[in-house]
Parts: structure tokens; sequence; C-alpha cells
């Protein structure tokens, strides 16, 4: 018996407390709901799905080597049984190639309405991957509203469903993004509660910016993110050495990810583990990169949610690489679900909602620097507010 067959077993009590036999009729694709929003194909019966963008807007510029924007095109996603609804999400930062119109586009594809069991997740992530190739962050956002929906039938969080140790879960970073010194200054403030500064770099001031998070905070730990800025592998391992000697705990993706053999000879050398970003995405990526790297970031937008994302962790665990879960700029609802398999995890940066002022949901929480995961919230740990 698989995995899933054994919880929908296990728990087919709770299932059949809270799902009725009767199903409604939901509106197709082309329909609009009383918000307006998209609304994805349903039929009379099985999964209903809604989705309606939503632009997040950031606390700070977010500045990276090759770019700058202060929003965060997004697309909210919504899925519904019999009066259970599981939320999703869909964050889209400019690299990642998808875009509002993108997502809305594969989502009005979807024909959800022929599941009438929504703990079929990995058959309807097949169904997914046969509408069209791509399109991770649309495909996640529907499998963060399975997991969010399954879960709350079950009335159990994910990181138990899973048998994941809450109190594994690794402090969450908090991004200092490439700015100008008062405001590298300001982020530095504001991300007094946290035990590790994430620092972005790949540009002529990367020493300048470290100097000054060392001037207001000493004693706390840090990592870095070069975002593919570093060209030279002689002089990315000299700082590597350089920030080693200044309390940072590992290096991600400092070179561009097709530089493979430079990026193997640097995590050779590097007193500090390389963990690889950019250059991982799906759990078919991850085998080619022991050797080239330390460890893997992974994130659900790339990874097409939290059933790959589980996969690629464990199998990064079984080949002795070192895992991280990171976010894009997200509202709680992503990062709470990336937040239950913290567990699995050495590192995580998980601070994409606390870098937007428009949350929708309140989510995981953070508890003296460290991931804290509800037992009390079910599916992935939101509620709408």
């Amino acid at each position: 018996m698989d995995r899933r067959k054994f919880i929908k077993a296990g728990m087919l009590g709770a299932l059949s407390a809270v799902v009725s036999p009767s199903l409604s009729a939901f509106p197709t694709a082309s329909s609009k709901d009383t918000a307006g929003r998209g609304v994805g194909h349903a039929g009379t019966k099985g999964l209903a799905m809604s989705f309606f963008p939503y632009e997040l807007q950031l606390r700070h510029a977010f500045n990276l080597a090759s770019y700058s924007r202060t929003t965060t095109p997004d697309v909210q996603v919504e899925i519904t049984i019999d009066g259970v609804t599981g939320y999703g999400e869909a964050s889209m930062p400019p690299y990642l190639g998808e875009s509002v119109e993108s997502v809305s586009r594969f989502l009005a594809n979807l024909d959800l309405g022929q599941f009438n069991d929504p703990f079929r997740i990995e058959d309807i992530h097949d169904y997914m991957d046969s509408v069209a190739p791509g399109n991770n962050a649309a495909k996640a956002a529907v499998d963060i509203a399975l997991h969010d929906l399954t879960g709350k039938i079950m009335g159990q969080p994910w990181h138990r469903i899973w048998g994941l140790d809450p109190s594994k879960a690794p402090a969450t970073s908090f991004t200092i993004g490439i700015d100008k010194p008062d405001v590298v200054r300001v982020k530095v403030a504001e991300a007094a509660p946290y035990k590790v500064l994430k620092v972005k770099m790949g540009l002529d001031n990367d020493k300048e910016l470290v100097e000054i998070i060392r001037e207001c905070r000493p004693e706390v730990p840090i990592c870095v993110d070069a975002n593919q800025g570093w060209t030279d592998r002689e002089k990315a391992l000299d700082m590597c050495h350089w920030l080693a000697e200044r309390g940072c705990l590992f290096v991600e993706q400092p070179m561009a990810k097709e530089n493979i053999d430079d990026a193997a000879w640097l995590t050779e050398r590097s007193p500090l583990p390389i963990i690889a970003d950019e250059a991982v995405r799906r759990l078919a990526d991850v085998a080619s990169l022991k050797g080239v790297y330390d460890g893997i970031n992974i994130k659900l937008m790339k990874s097409g949610g939290m059933h790959e994302a589980y996969q690629m962790a464990t199998l990064a665990r079984a080949l002795g690489m070192k895992v991280m879960l990171g976010c894009m700029t997200e509202t709680s609802c992503a990062v709470s679900a990336a937040a239950q398999l913290s567990p699995l995890a050495e590192y995580a940066d998980l601070d994409g909602n606390l870098l937007i002022s428009n949350d929708r949901f309140e989510g995981v929480g953070i508890v003296d620097g460290r991931i804290s995961l509800s037992a009390d919230r079910p599916g992935i740990g939101v509620v709408r507010i």
C-alpha cells in the first residue's frame, strides 16, 4: 500500500465526517464568481477551483544583482469540495518566466471537476503535466491548495501527516537586499527578532554590506546569496574565505547555474557549504548536482508544490546533501506550506511573507527566530484575515 492510500485508509472516518455524499454544482472556467474572480473548470461533481490575481506590495524595494522591484505578481487559488476549502498561491518573480496571464491561462484550462477525490494528488499532478509542461508556479498553487484541503479533511497539519518532528524546524533567516547603507541599517533593525540574516550579493559593494551588518549586529550569523552574480571562481573562493572569518554559514548560488565546472571547483575548495538555488528546480535536477554543490534550496514555486518538494528533500538527504527551504515574496499561504517541510531542512529562508505589506493570511509563527509549527491548524496551517 502506497503512502497516499495508507493516509486515506487511516483517516477514512475523518473524511466521511467532514465530506457529505452530496456535492453542489459549480460554475465553469468561463464564468466569474460574485467577486469577479476567474473560476476554474469544476463540472457538477468533484473539485471546484477559483483563482484571481493579487499583486504583492513590498515593504522595501527588493534589489538583487540583476534587477530591482517593489511588487511581485501573484495569483491566489482556492479549491473547494462540499464546503471545505483549501488555499494555494502562485508567486511569480521575473526570473521564473511565468506571469499572471500565463498562470491564469493554465489554471483556466484545467478540469479539476473530473476528480471527486482530493487525495489523488499524484494523479492530479500527472494530469497537470499532461495539460502543459513547465508552469511550475501555477502547478504549485494547485498542489498547495490540495494539501491544505486534504489536511483540513483529515484534521491534521501536514508536518504531522508526514511524521515530522516540529521541534527540529530550523531558524529562518531574514533577507537584507542590496541597498544604500542607511537603508541596510533600517532593514537590520527591523530584523532584530531574527537569529540569522541573509545578505544578497553580486555587486561591487558586497563586503561593505557585510561590514554594515557586523557594525549593527556583530554576533548574528549570516548567510549569503549571490544570485549568480560572481563571475570569477578565484575571487569567489577568496570571498568565501573572507566570509567564513565573519560568521557566514553558507553561500547560495555564487555563479551562473550553467557554470557547472566552476561550481564544482568552488564547492571542493570552499570553507563554506555551497548551496544550489537557480541551478535546481525539480526532482529530476537533484541527483546530477551531487558533487557540484553541497546542498539544494527547495522552493515550492520551482518544484511545483509540496508533493515534489518532499521527494526532493528526501532524495537530497539520502545523497548526503544539505537541504534548504526557501521562498519567493509570497503571502503566508505559500510560506506556511513550505514550513510544513522545515523539520527536514538544515537551513530555512522563509521570510517572504514578512517582506510584504498586504498579507491575506495568518500562518506560520516565528518564536525566538525559529519556525514554530502549529499542531492546531490543519492543512498548511493558515487562516484568512
